[in-house]
């Protein structure tokens, strides 16, 4: 254990490495100024979630910039700091904050805004909580045994997010949740077989070790980049896992009102179609990164946007249109 000292020179060289507006201020901004900041670091990061917040009711935009704000945040503390101690921590750091947000007590632009959207919303501290138990799991855990285990980790990683959008929509029952796990397990999922390669760089493998093993596939593989059948199998069969995932979380489209299904179909159709293109490469994701066309892409959008006007399209039980 690192004494008080070391301690705060841990944190002092994981601030360092991260922009300094990340940095936690003296002084306290005022909401407008802390919603401000949740919505530029949004806007600035990811055009898939600003493509998402077309269809957002207004009011409930500066909510999502914030919880978007603090899951970004979390994230890099984690992952941009390039060292394990210091991001654990951070991380700590963090979660001190968290309860300090929960307590009156915000200081942090993220934590300010949140405050706002945790009373407005009535959301408990849990989902923030497990994310942040995600982040320190990556810092110590590399592979995971089984399925079960590759899930466990989504439950904390993903998951949240999803109950943290359906608790700012006023959505609080277990079947919903239930539903929203699925699909954004599926969605994290879709993320780790596309990036078998990235991660792998990491030294992380989100592909169970069993499964690895039936398959006869060793880090080796991986490593040389070359997709041997014995591997294009492997991912053929998870593949099918994650897609049949999505499937189980389609119906929560239909449960939900018309600006939040908007957004559901668009990252499921999304999520999906990213299961598409690693199929569509023979699973081959070790000699190039799979990825939506833009084409898609926009078709994707242009269907969302249109689906805002006109009579909505909802998807059946396998992702077929009704």
């Amino acid at each position: 254990m690192p004494t008080a000292a070391q301690h705060d020179d841990l944190i002092a060289l994981g601030w360092s490495a991260l922009p300094a507006s990340y940095r936690i201020p003296d002084i306290a901004p005022t909401l407008a100024e802390a919603r401000a900041w949740c919505k530029h670091l949004a806007e600035m990061h990811y055009e898939n979630f600003h493509v998402a917040s077309w269809f957002l009711p207004e009011a409930l935009r500066p909510h999502f910039h914030a919880i978007y704000a603090y899951c970004r945040v979390s994230d890099d503390l984690g992952d941009e700091v390039g060292n394990t101690e210091q991001s654990l921590a951070l991380l700590d750091l963090w979660g001190c904050e968290l309860d300090a947000c929960y307590e009156g007590r915000a200081r942090h632009p993220v934590f300010v805004a949140l405050a706002e959207t945790i009373r407005a919303c009535n959301i408990p501290k849990e989902p923030f909580a497990d994310l942040l138990t995600a982040f320190r799991q990556d810092q110590v855990v590399t592979r995971y045994a089984t399925m079960q285990d590759v899930l466990g980790y989504c439950r904390n990683s993903a998951n949240p997010v999803g109950r943290l959008v359906l608790y700012t929509c006023g959505y609080t029952d277990e079947e919903r949740f239930r539903l929203s796990d699925a699909t954004c397990s599926a969605l994290q999922l879709a993320n780790f077989w596309q990036d078998v390669k990235v991660d792998f760089a990491k030294d992380r493998v989100y592909i169970p070790q069993d499964d690895m093993q039936r398959f006869g596939v060793s880090d080796a593989i991986i490593q040389q980049g070359i997709a041997t059948p014995e591997f294009r199998a492997l991912l053929k069969h998870e593949v099918e896992f994650a897609r049949n995932l999505f499937y189980e979380g389609l119906p929560l489209i239909n449960m939900v009102d018309r600006d939040l299904a908007l957004d559901l179909d668009l990252f499921s159709r999304g999520g999906l179609e990213i299961l598409n293109a690693i199929e569509h490469r023979d699973y081959d994701v070790l000699s190039a990164r799979p990825a939506i066309s833009k084409r898609t892409k926009l078709q994707l959008a242009l269907r969302a946007v249109s689906g805002k006007f006109l009579p909505f399209l909802r998807l059946g039980p396998k992702g077929k249109a009704d």
